[in-house]
């Protein structure tokens, strides 16, 4: 059995008179390589030292297997008056069980989990473990080197979003049939490449205890979740996608989180970690607690936290869940239940901070990786610099044009004409933030219905109603994000619990859809015109925004040097053209890539319509194209 050391704090010396400055500065960016638990050798003896931030504290000690759970076996020390308490143990290593056991100034004894834990017990257990991430052999300099050196505003990005524990299922009853980082990363790359998407977004990656809250009520903002297998594993599974070319975005809730006993909640007795006042400290509606943004060590675990995902895992992107929470103070409480801040507004001026400091760090140190805003109002200028008075993300997901979306879509083609507005609204500001457009989990669960059981009519009216819709989001402005299932028509809602239905991917109506959207995210990738310039009126062009009665859309999407240009019809009644003509800027061969009916074409076989002098659409040029019921095409020209 290991022993506690007889070294006092001081003569540790882990934890240097700096670390504490800068900690109580908040601008400790590596404070995560001096608190939580670390293999290392003290004075001759190899061990792990321990290191845990309790101001509030009468006492801590650490607890766990080694000790019998005993509160009295292994004081830690205070280092001076830091609050923080350290403690080294001789003879321990990685893979034992752990937690702190603080002693609050009423006397109660809290056994909590550590906050910096770099692994924890499988659910239900809540101990951390001792862990090491030092020995894994990264090897995708390439990747990262390209990284840093592009702008993904000007790339292309369609990304999957992925729960890892529902994609797909084992068949074994451990660990309730999850695939491993390691088995995931070989079938999830596969499928990437296949279909054409540039980059998996991981749900709930942070540790949790309750899969229910699909990772959004985090415990272990350090740990990748043991469901699906030990930090070195993650590590394998980015490091995996890398080298086939694919990004890894992870979802990040700085926003809140929830009261597990074992948890951050009244971590050393009072509030710590969240706001003291319940008006600022509690979200109502979750039942969680808030980040106290304007606690400099609270603002530092959190920033460290995104930096320490990008250094130690290589994400490239962090999605910043439920922003508009964080921005308001009175998101989702009545009158009498929120503080006004020191103007008298509703703004939380400490979140305002805190995102212009992690994205400005972030751009300085993260080597290219992403910064996305999950931010559902009009908040102005959330990707624009700090020093011009923005947020300073990279991208917004564009929650307005989603419902908008949603919204037409789901409309018996009858009343698509009354509501023509909804599908262009979003044109009018597309080029006001840097949006991702998407169609994400929090549209196919609760009673929202799946992806193609939102579509009216009769069932294969739906697959075409979908392929519609899927080709008008393709060509508009913004990069695309879809939830796994959505490519293909899965048909029950989203279920955490169970994996998707990839038998109907055999079925000709599913098969041929998803045999669709992989034919329209391969022309997306290969046609700079739909990414160079989401933000730029110079790369979109309407060429009839009008066409309400037909309920047709049609437009032309722009390359920076003007070649290789696209024309996107989308058609959303279940009524046939076969009179349809369209305007065109210039005389010359539009090759067909695409239609509805048919999918890709393959080089050599697409159909070519030579423009004809005949005006159409305010146009001196014009094509005539038969289009079938709900039909859509995209067509080439230079």
């Amino acid at each position: 059995m290991a022993g506690k050391t007889k070294k006092t704090a001081a003569e540790l010396g882990v934890i240097s008179e700096m670390d504490r400055y800068l900690f109580g500065e908040g601008t400790h960016y590596e404070i995560y390589e001096k608190l939580g638990a670390h293999p290392m050798t003290l004075g001759g003896k190899k061990g792990v030292y321990f290191a845990v931030w309790a101001p509030h504290a009468a006492a801590v000690s650490l607890v766990g297997d080694f000790n019998g759970w005993n509160p009295e076996a292994a004081p830690m020390s205070l280092l001076g008056s830091s609050g923080i308490y350290e403690v080294f143990i001789p003879g321990l290593e990685t893979g034992e069980l752990y937690k702190f056991a603080i002693t609050t100034q009423t006397g109660k004894v809290l056994f909590k989990a550590d906050p910096y834990a770099r692994s924890s017990e499988f659910r239900p257990g809540t101990a951390s473990v001792i862990a090491s991430d030092d020995h894994f052999r990264w090897t995708d300099r390439s990747w990262m080197e390209k990284r840093q050196a592009g702008n993904p505003r000007e790339e292309a990005m369609s990304i999957y979003e992925v729960h890892l524990g529902s994609w797909k299922k084992k068949d074994r009853e451990e660990k309730n049939g999850f695939y491993t980082y390691r088995e995931a990363a070989a079938e999830l790359a596969d499928y990437v490449l296949n279909m054409g998407y540039t980059h998996v977004e991981l749900m709930g990656i942070a540790e949790h205890p309750f899969d229910g809250s699909w990772g959004y009520q985090v415990t272990g903002y350090y740990a990748p979740t043991s469901r699906y297998g030990t930090p070195e594993e993650f590590m394998y599974f980015v490091n995996y996608l890398h080298k086939k070319g694919i990004g890894v975005i992870l979802d990040w809730v700085p926003a809140h989180f929830p009261r597990d006993a074992h948890g951050l909640a009244e971590f050393d007795g009072q509030p710590l970690y969240e706001y003291a006042d319940p008006r600022k400290g509690e979200h109502p509606d979750w039942g969680t607690k808030v980040f106290d943004y304007s606690r400099h060590e609270v603002s530092n675990f959190l920033i460290a936290n995104a930096l320490f995902w990008v250094d130690k895992f290589h994400v490239d992107g962090l999605r910043v869940d439920a922003v508009a929470s964080m921005l308001y103070l009175d998101y989702g409480r009545k009158n009498g239940e929120w503080i006004a801040n020191k103007y008298g507004g509703n703004q939380n001026l400490e979140a305002i901070e805190f995102f212009r400091h992690l994205n400005s760090i972030v751009s300085r140190r993260g080597k290219g990786a992403m910064v996305i805003a999950e931010e559902s109002t009009a908040w102005p200028l959330v990707t624009h610099d700090p020093k011009d008075g923005g947020l300073g993300f990279t991208f917004k997901w564009n929650m307005g044009w989603m419902h908008d979306f949603l919204e037409y879509m789901k409309l018996d083609p009858y009343f698509r004409k009354f509501n023509h507005n909804k599908m262009t609204f979003g044109l009018t500001y597309f080029n006001s933030e840097n949006f991702i457009l998407v169609l994400s989990h929090d549209e196919v669960v609760h009673l929202k219905c799946s992806m193609i059981n939102k579509m009216p009519g009769y069932f294969s009216d739906k697959f075409d109603n979908l392929k519609a819709g899927y080709t008008y989001m393709m060509g508009h402005p913004g990069k695309k994000l879809l939830f796994m299932g959505q490519d293909f028509g899965q048909l029950h809602e989203w279920d955490e619990k169970v994996g998707l239905d990839w038998y109907l991917t055999h079925e000709e109506l599913h098969g041929n859809l998803q045999s669709y959207v992989r034919d329209l995210l391969h022309i997306y990738r290969k046609y700079p015109a739909l990414f160079e310039s989401d933000d730029d009126w110079d790369g979109f062009q309407w060429i009839n925004a009008n066409d309400g009665d037909r309920s047709i859309f049609s437009f032309i999407r722009y390359a920076k040097n003007r070649k290789k240009s696209l024309v996107f019809i989308c058609s959303f009644t279940p009524v046939a053209r076969p009179d349809y003509r369209f305007g065109v800027p210039k005389r010359g061969n539009y090759t067909l890539l695409l239609d509805s009916a048919h999918g890709a074409y393959a080089p050599g076989e697409a159909p070519v319509f030579k423009a004809v002098k005949k005006e159409c659409d305010g146009q001196a040029w014009s094509v005539d194209l038969p289009l079938p019921p709900y039909g859509a095409a995209i067509l080439r020209f230079s």
